[in-house]
């Protein structure tokens, strides 16, 4: 093990098995706790926050938001696990773990949800599965020039 080995973290999160495991390892990226990221962050792989993003965070695998760390906008992932702060809604495709120390100020989705005890959620929490077919309907919808309005 080297300066770039890249294995997910596993100090208090739980390893998790990878679906599309073609043979390479996805990537980790590391927002340390002296760095704020002003603006949206997209990435594949694993994104893990233990400083401050204001934006909205879209990440193809897993977000770490870690004790201390602060998101301030929406977060969308396959998987998301709070121990931090997050200010905005978060959308896990699969799964959402929101840990004793963590706050959520806005809306959850998805289709499973951990709360532990002392973890706190100030916002709706939807359990829902959105089929692949009504999302792609969806985007045609709008790109399509046919307004769509946001209840």
């Amino acid at each position: 093990m080297g300066i770039f080995f890249s294995a997910p973290p596993t100090n208090g999160y739980p390893a998790v098995e990878r679906r599309r495991n073609n043979g390479i390892q996805p990537g980790l990226s590391i927002v340390a706790k002296d760095l704020t990221i002003a603006g949206d962050l997209q990435a594949e792989g694993i994104v893990r926050i233990e400083g401050r993003v204001v934006g909205n965070l879209h990440v193809s695998d897993q977000v770490l938001i870690s004790e201390g760390g602060i998101v301030e906008g929406d977060v969308v992932a396959r998987e998301v696990v709070v121990a931090g702060r997050v200010h905005g809604c978060i959308n896990g495709e699969e799964r959402v773990e929101v840990q004793s120390s963590a706050v959520v100020h806005g809306d959850i989705t998805t289709r499973q949800l951990t709360i532990q005890e002392g973890g706190q959620v100030n916002g709706c929490v939807k359990m829902e599965v959105v089929a692949a077919a009504m999302v792609s309907a969806a985007v045609a919808t709008v790109s399509g020039g046919v307004g769509v309005e946001r209840g």
